[in-house]
């Protein structure tokens, strides 16, 4: 369960979350009665759900049931029962309609232009789609879930080799025709959703690092990591599997199944990797909820890439200074592009350092005094969509070293970050540093930079419109940061503003910047329009 507060742009926040395991198939699978034992301790989960929701106030329940309560002889009673004890009306979903929503909340939390391949396995079935962003191409849900495949063979701790390779062939058999479709349409990636999943990822990538990952959202985990985790899982008994790093023990004995099915899945889909998404059903319904009732919300969604969108929805819930922020990432992209050619850095580490810009002063919601640190702090924590754990990293580290200290190796954050990405987030947390000084009176009197090299040395011209003596100041006090990173010395100097007749708007990574005697501008995605800053 999840409460959730929808905005008037149609993003959520997750304001809370509940989850209990109940294991409702558990011996009522293909067409037999769920048990008393089941339906009791769902019946008591769900009467917690019902009064949490009740505390948050909620204007509305979503609740779906999914194969063992379609497929239970006694399902529809049980439904009857749910609505009657707890005052919660659930609906019946069928297998595809399940796998759509599924598909929709993974690439909503997952940054995937092209089309990409969802799997979602649960206790019942999995759900194997084929789509992008806005359509599901192919969607099938198949009954062998773990609970399923486990009740029916696995009949030895550990599992026999016979046993091993007849749930294998199901498998296959089951699933060969739809993944062969897909494998002839194409894909871009692979999608992992839900607890059985990200369970699975999680312990292969400790067994194989030594250490359990702290952050398992968007972590990739290659194919190789999951077929090398079956062949242990399969050689140990439920003892030595609840012994396994990242493990819950509670899914040791189904760990045996779930690592054979993902397995013999990414071997038929010839898949390298596999992407963790921690969003699944209950956010599909969220998101298919929010589509059907957009006219009853509000205005349309600002931000229609997950990663701009959940930087800008972190900043919103901070109360971020928008047009301070925004006047600093413009400076700060302003000159990274002027200096490409010394620092050598990438689009990517271009849209890092946009983000930190957004980001970096929303430290001051908790408090100004070592606000750079509670920056850190709320990016690491702030739920961003869209992003590899590293880069979240990156980017909250870029936040820390927006003010005070520089990077060092020996610093909190910066252990396990590889020398390249060190060297990148020093150049770019010297950009902000200067780009921050640069709005020191957050008066946006800063109209225009420009940066010229010349010698070793770095000539940088900012053209005022007003008094700015407050921001060359400040600017020069941080430009030793900059002299570091690039290996040049930097002089900054104050000129008078030049309005041109007709500037032109360089649009790099959907951000509009512009250089040189033009105003400086830093767009939404897809803005062309100009930030007019008044005096």
């Amino acid at each position: 369960m999840i409460v959730v507060r929808v905005r008037p742009d149609f993003s959520f926040e997750i304001i809370d979350r509940e989850k209990e395991m109940v294991r409702l198939g558990a011996g009522g699978l293909d067409g037999k009665q769920l048990t008393p034992e089941a339906m009791g301790a769902a019946l008591q989960a769900l009467k917690k759900f019902a009064r949490l929701a009740q505390s948050h106030q909620v204007d509305e329940i979503l609740a779906v049931a999914t194969s063992a309560t379609r497929e239970a002889e006694n399902g529809g009673a049980f439904l009857r029962a749910i609505e009657r004890r707890t005052g919660i009306r659930a609906r019946i979903i069928s297998g595809t309609e399940e796998a759509r929503l599924i598909h929709l909340a993974a690439v909503y939390g997952v940054d995937t232009p092209r089309p990409a391949v969802v799997i979602d396995i649960g206790g019942g079935s999995v759900e194997i789609t084929l789509g992008g962003k806005s359509d599901v191409e192919l969607a099938r849900s198949f009954k062998i879930g773990v609970i399923r495949l486990t009740e029916r063979f696995v009949d030895s701790d550990p599992i026999s080799s016979r046993d091993e390779r007849k749930m294998t062939k199901f498998i296959r058999e089951e699933v060969e025709r739809h993944i062969e479709h897909i494998r002839e349409q194409g894909y871009d990636r692979v999608i992992g959703t839900s607890g059985t999943i990200l369970s699975l990822g999680t312990v292969a990538i400790a067994v194989e690092r030594g250490a359990v990952p702290q952050e398992v959202r968007n972590l990739r985990v290659p194919a190789k990591s999951i077929r090398k985790l079956r062949k242990t899982a399969v050689e140990m008994d439920l003892e030595e599997r609840m012994r396994l790093p990242g493990l819950d023990p509670r899914r040791a004995d189904l760990m045996v199944a779930g690592a054979v099915l993902l397995d013999t899945l990414l071997k038929a889909l010839e898949a390298e990797e596999i992407t963790l998404c921690d969003l699944a059903l209950r956010e599909g319904v969220l998101l298919d909820y929010i589509r059907q009732h957009r006219k009853d919300i509000a205005r349309v969604d600002r931000y229609p890439d997950v990663r701009r969108r959940s930087v800008i929805e972190l900043a919103e819930r901070c109360a971020w200074e928008a047009n301070h922020s925004r006047q600093v990432a413009a400076i700060a992209l302003t000159l990274f592009d002027y200096t490409r050619r010394i620092h050598g850095l990438g689009d990517r580490e271009r849209e890092w350092l946009e983000y930190a810009s957004y980001l970096h002063d929303i430290g001051n919601h908790i408090s100004y005094e070592k606000h750079h640190r509670h920056s850190y702090y709320l990016v690491k924590h702030g739920d961003l969509r869209g992003f590899e754990p590293k880069e979240i990293d990156i980017i909250a580290l870029l936040t820390r070293y927006h003010r005070r200290a520089t990077p060092k190796p020996e610093h909190i954050g910066l252990e396990h970050i590889g020398k390249k990405e060190r060297r990148s987030i020093q150049a770019l947390a010297a950009f902000l540093r200067l780009a921050e000084t640069l709005d020191r009176s957050r008066h946006g009197v800063i109209r225009g930079v420009e940066v010229r090299e010349r010698m070793g040395e770095l000539r940088i011209n900012v053209q005022a419109l007003g008094d700015a003596e407050l921001e060359v100041w400040a600017a020069h006090k941080q430009a030793k940061a900059l002299e570091e990173a690039l290996g040049r010395t930097v002089r900054i100097e104050k000129v008078p503003y030049r309005k041109a007749s007709a500037p032109s708007v360089a649009l790099v990574n959907n951000s509009a910047v512009l250089g040189g005697a033009a105003p400086i501008a830093a767009g939404r995605s897809g803005d062309r329009r100009r930030l007019e800053r008044r005096q």
